[in-house]
């Protein structure tokens, strides 16, 4: 009886990762998590940014009228804030290679909490322009500083844990 032979390897076919990768460790999780998030938030902000013109191109009136300039700077919010966010993701997941001794605990409650304010702080924009009372945004802008007050301590956390990486170098 033959031996089935194998397929030639090609520039194509991927290597299977050796079981001590890092890319098994926490930390890589932690990486992927944060470029992932970062590179689909920047890809559908933009996104929201090229609506948005669209919708002033058109001369849309629930967008340009005097009577929504609170929408109108309330999605803009949405639009920049998403957009910046997404490029902290993308510094975030950077800085962790420069941070392999920082603690689980504190690099975890950083990353989640920059997560959260992703999400939280964009959303909240949003739904503040969605619904307008008497010029003043809708109810969903009470998530915004709930999400600023989180990336201010994902911030806080990451500014601390390089401060120690300066200290522990000198």
């Amino acid at each position: 009886m033959k031996a089935l032979r194998q397929p030639p390897k090609t520039p194509f076919t991927p290597e299977p990762a050796p079981k001590n990768s890092i890319t098994s460790t926490p930390s890589a999780d932690l990486v992927f998590r944060h470029l992932r998030t970062g590179w689909w938030s920047l890809l559908l902000f933009l996104t929201v940014g090229l609506f948005l013109e669209a919708l002033h191109a058109f001369k849309v009136g629930a967008y340009l009228n005097v009577t929504n300039e609170t929408r109108r700077l309330m999605w803009t919010l949405a639009h920049a804030h998403g957009t910046l966010l997404g490029l902290v993701n993308l510094g975030f997941a950077s800085t962790l290679h420069l941070l392999p001794a920082w603690p689980e605990s504190p690099k975890r409650f950083a990353s989640v909490s920059l997560l959260a304010a992703t999400g939280l702080m964009p959303v909240g924009f949003f739904l503040g322009g969605l619904f307008i009372y008497s010029g003043d945004p809708g109810l969903g802008i009470v998530l915004v500083p709930l999400g600023g007050a989180l990336l201010f301590v994902a911030v806080l956390l990451t500014a601390l844990a390089l401060r120690r990486l300066r200290d522990n170098a000198r």
